[in-house]
């Protein structure tokens, strides 16, 4: 088994100092990004013993124990039977994976961390997790984090490098520019990061073999994954078939997703839930649009509006491919040295959006209209900045306009704190707009 440095680490390491077993730790997100490989890693560095439990293959007697939780001393002398594992009191962890699967052992837990024996860490996919709920009483201890794929910095770690982001950093906090030669190499580096993705099997697969269209299939599998999730979730396929049409509803520059040219004959109103589902799934990145940017930008959100990203990059485009039997070596090393003929904004939109969905932020957009016909101008992403907002545009090219930008910023001039253009050119500040290069973005 590979383990790549996450970020998380520190955050869980927060956890355990500062909560001292006064909660447990549920880790939610996507399937296949890496929760299980760290939870255990935590546990093997950071106490004397762990056990973990697998509830996906856990025997029946396991999950039996948790009917009945009144006798704790008899659950745990079983558990340390059943699994060969000495617990230790406050020096050992006990983790819950696939906890969705087991949904009285995470109604045990508010019991569990009462007694105080033993830490305990959750791991879950969030939607099994929400749709595992229906019947047991969700417990109040837990401390919850959401973990995404690799992000950008995590990603240049795992390939051996850890110098540029922290050098990229400092360009960007001081306002350098790279020069034309070094900011060819680094866009170049991250285009990289957007084929390969910052899933933890591609990202491996990459490192063993060089090879992109074997990394490809090792993205076909988790899309299929993915897509038999929505299944069991959503039988009629309707979820799927809106997961499977994100990189053709983006590429037509559209100004919010249209259902019904992904499902026939449905409508917005009638699918909200399963937007609900994309969105906790975490497979997905959805932005809505506000309907009156200010600070409170969740107050302005219109659930009938709104934009969908894929939650990792790589596998964008490996969706956007997938009328093929293999996405070729060929149109890997075009899009890797920007050769390919395509108008790649939308993928270029969508990374942004999974490098402010890592830092934490939550995705909003906004469009003008325009008097004449049924164009409008639109802003792709809002962030909240002290007591004000700030708008992001984004280009893969013809950055020397950005009336959108500038339509925002007239209508809406006592509300901005920056004015920010993600685009593939290098770092500049030019009439109070910051030119960011798409690589910096999760600098933000």
């Amino acid at each position: 088994m590979i383990y790549f440095k996450r970020k998380m680490y520190e955050r869980m390491l927060q956890w355990k100092k500062e909560r001292d077993g006064a909660t447990a730790l549920l880790i939610q997100g996507a399937r296949r990004i890496g929760k299980s490989t760290l939870a255990e890693e935590f546990a093997r560095n950071e106490y004397t013993s762990f056990m973990l439990i697998d509830f996906s293959i856990a025997p029946a007697e396991v999950h039996d124990l948790f009917k009945d939780v009144s006798d704790l001393d008899y659950i745990f002398l079983r558990l340390q039977l059943i699994y060969r594992v000495q617990l230790i009191e406050r020096q050992s962890v006990i983790i819950f994976d696939e906890v969705q699967k087991a949904p009285l052992a995470r109604q045990a837990i508010k019991h569990l961390v009462k007694d105080h024996r033993y830490d305990y860490i959750e791991t879950g996919s969030l939607i099994s997790v929400y749709k595992s709920t229906v019947d047991i009483v969700i417990p109040s201890e837990e401390t919850k984090v959401d973990m995404f794929p690799m992000d950008y910095e995590e990603f240049k770690w795992a390939i051996g490098d850890t110098a540029t982001i922290p050098l990229l950093r400092t360009a960007f906090e001081k306002k350098i520019s790279l020069g034309d030669a070094v900011h060819r190499r680094m866009m170049r580096d991250f285009r990289l990061y957007m084929l390969v993705g910052g899933m933890p099997q591609a990202v491996a697969e990459y490192i063993k073999t060089n090879n992109l269209s074997a990394v490809d299939q090792v993205k076909r599998d988790i899309i299929s994954l993915y897509e038999e999730d929505f299944r069991k979730i959503d039988a009629s396929g309707r979820a799927t078939a809106m997961f499977d049409a994100i990189p053709a509803q983006l590429s037509k520059n559209a100004s919010r997703y249209k259902v019904s040219a992904a499902i026939p004959g449905e409508r917005q109103d009638r699918v909200i839930s399963l937007v609900q589902a994309l969105e906790d799934s975490m497979t997905t990145n959805i932005a809505y649009h506000s309907t009156d940017p200010n600070v409170g930008l969740a107050l302005t959100k219109d659930n009938e509006k709104y934009k969908i990203y894929a939650g990792d990059t790589g596998l964008f485009i490996t969706l956007a491919f997938k009328d093929k039997d293999f996405t070729e070596n060929i149109i890997y090393n075009k899009l890797l040295n920007d050769k390919l003929r395509a108008n790649l904004g939308y993928v270029y939109e969508n990374v942004v959006a999974q490098m402010l969905r890592a830092t934490g932020k939550q995705l909003y957009y906004h469009t003008i209209p325009i008097a004449e016909g049924k164009k409008y101008y639109e802003i792709d992403f809002l962030i909240s900045e002290s007591n004000k907002v700030s708008p992001i545009e984004v280009k893969s090219s013809g950055y020397k306009t950005h009336s959108s930008l500038d339509a925002f910023c007239d209508k809406f001039s006592d509300r901005i704190q920056n004015k920010f253009l993600i685009y593939t050119k290098d770092l500049k500040r030019e009439n109070g707009v910051n030119y960011i290069p798409v690589y910096m973005t999760l600098f933000l």
